[in-house]
């Protein structure tokens, strides 16, 4: 039996903090349910001090997941601890991560404290969480600009308190994979006691360099590497989940080690992120890019027909490709689309949000031949952004739009239950419709992104679209599918302002590690 690399996904809780990607309570269960899915160790559910949207968050993955320990962040104070333990009370495995910077430039300019007050605290906030559970993990915030005698002695006292986890994170992205190896080899080798906690990472990509600092790390004695989805994270992302898992698995003459990782489930997790963030995947991403597997060059495409491995390290299968086959059609039945969709972990939780639903596939599949499981992600997705609380709803639209003419658009929406009407003209199609909505909106939004993806193949495939608004310092993706690329993009514009004029207005607290 190899030795386990334990794989920490804080897609839920640093993914989240990307600009536009926060999700709702509703969407981070999805995602919780098909990283459980896909078997992995740890979930960072969120922050529970965030406000109590997340608090409520947390508390659900924590009794929905069964087979992943349950997560949240907190500071290193009592408030935050606690906060954390009660949301994760119900879950069969839960954890508390709390960390404390110990950079010189975070404690001086920061935290405005000394050295000897930040392991004091440190110390205090582990036996605060203790009271919760034994399973504690403690970060060491910056710690890639850290010193390195300071690091062990505040590493040492944890230890002593009850830490079961060591994290060191290269918060800002700073290090070289040979120099952030030694600072872990040199705490392995130097620390009291290092052999009763696992040593873990937390590496952010401002340099390109998460990975290989992360895989460096773990060759130098890290058993624990925290990690996302896609790569999502504050700034320029953290270290990216599928590549580190596909990189010790064929490189397993290197690494010597072995993750409880469904490899099968890359795929679809990948697309499920992508479509609840709308932070699209580039094509030429490791692993889970759509050119991932392509083969363009004469030479190349020559060389995988004679044999694969000419030119693939990775059967494509072995992380979910080529598994989203047709599942469904315009004559499948109500049981069939409920047993599909438990299979792709969707629960709906009622029979009349079921048959909302099934109802919307039946449409759907009038008007597109070949429903996929993409499809059927896109569907539930757009059904889910109905908000509890939503203020707009696209009830009609029309658009002009031909040769020599400026495009026009007039709609109805429904604005808190009451019938508006509105209409505008634009640049294009696209932008006489939002102009149209602005017309009875009047949001004053700035549209920072316009994005347009085609969910599957064909002239008749559903186009999803991602829009992201501005307001008052508040950043909001709004998500939207469709066959008619138009209705799409009102769809997700509305998405949006739902989102902004929904009641959790919170901003994410200082969270980073």
């Amino acid at each position: 039996m190899r030795e386990q690399l334990v794989i920490f996904d804080t897609t839920l809780r640093d993914g989240e903090q990307s600009p536009g990607a926060s999700m709702t309570r509703d969407e981070k269960i999805r995602v919780a349910r098909q990283l459980e899915r896909m078997r992995v160790d740890v979930i960072e559910a969120g922050f529970a001090a965030a406000s109590p949207g997340d608090f409520e968050a947390i508390a659900s993955i924590a009794q929905a997941v069964k087979d992943s320990t349950v997560c949240s962040l907190a500071r290193a104070n009592e408030n935050d601890i606690r906060r954390a333990g009660e949301a994760i009370r119900a879950a069969a495995s839960g954890r508390i991560h709390t960390f404390i910077a110990t950079s010189p430039i975070h404690m001086e300019k920061k935290l405005r404290t000394t050295p000897d007050q930040v392991v004091e605290q440190a110390v205090r906030a582990i036996g605060w969480a203790r009271e919760y559970t034994d399973n504690v993990e403690f970060s060491a915030e910056d710690a890639g600009r850290s010193e390195l005698d300071f690091l062990c002695r505040i590493c040492e006292a944890v230890i002593r308190a009850g830490a079961s986890t060591i994290n060191i994170p290269d918060t800002v992205g700073y290090n070289i994979p040979s120099q952030f190896a030694e600072t872990v080899r040199q705490l392995i080798e130097r620390v009291p006691n290092s052999d009763r906690v696992v040593w873990s990472v937390h590496c952010h990509n401002d340099l390109g360099l998460a990975v290989a600092n992360s895989l460096a790390a773990v060759l130098a004695g890290a058993r624990q590497v925290e990690c996302t989805i896609n790569g999502l994270g504050e700034r320029a992302g953290n270290a990216s989940l599928e590549e580190i898992v596909m990189a010790v698995r064929t490189r397993a003459d290197i690494f010597k080690l072995e993750t409880r990782v469904d490899t099968s489930q890359i795929v679809p997790a990948s697309k499920l992120v992508s479509q609840i963030t709308g932070y699209p995947v580039q094509p030429n991403k490791a692993i889970v890019g759509a050119n991932a597997f392509a083969h363009e060059s004469g030479i190349h495409q020559d060389g995988v027909l004679k044999h694969r491995e000419t030119y693939e390290i990775m059967r494509a299968e072995e992380v979910g490709w080529g598994q989203n086959k047709l599942v469904l059609g315009k004559h499948s039945g109500r049981n069939a689309f409920k047993t599909r969709l438990h299979e792709l972990g969707i629960e709906l939780g009622s029979d009349e949000a079921l048959n909302a639903a099934f109802a919307r596939f039946k449409a759907l599949a009038d008007k597109k031949h070949e429903i996929f499981d993409e499809d059927l992600q896109a569907l539930i997705s757009d059904e889910a952004v109905a908000l509890e609380h939503e203020r707009y709803k696209l009830l009609y639209l029309k658009v002009t739009s031909e040769t020599g003419e400026m495009p026009h658009a007039r709609l109805t929406l429904s604005v808190d239950g009451a019938e508006r009407r509105g209409e505008g003209d634009g640049g294009g199609p696209v932008d006489a419709a939002f102009t149209a909505i602005e017309s009875i909106a009047a949001s004053s939004a700035e549209l920072l992104l316009y994005s347009v993806n085609a969910i599957t193949t064909g002239t008749d495939a559903q186009g999803e679209v991602t829009v992201r608004l501005t307001q008052q310092g508040r950043i909001v993706n709004g998500n939207g599918a469709d066959t008619d690329i138009v209705i799409a993009s009102a769809k997700a514009y509305l998405n949006a302002l739902n989102k902004l004029h929904s009641a959790d207005r919170r901003l994410n607290p200082q969270g980073e590690v």
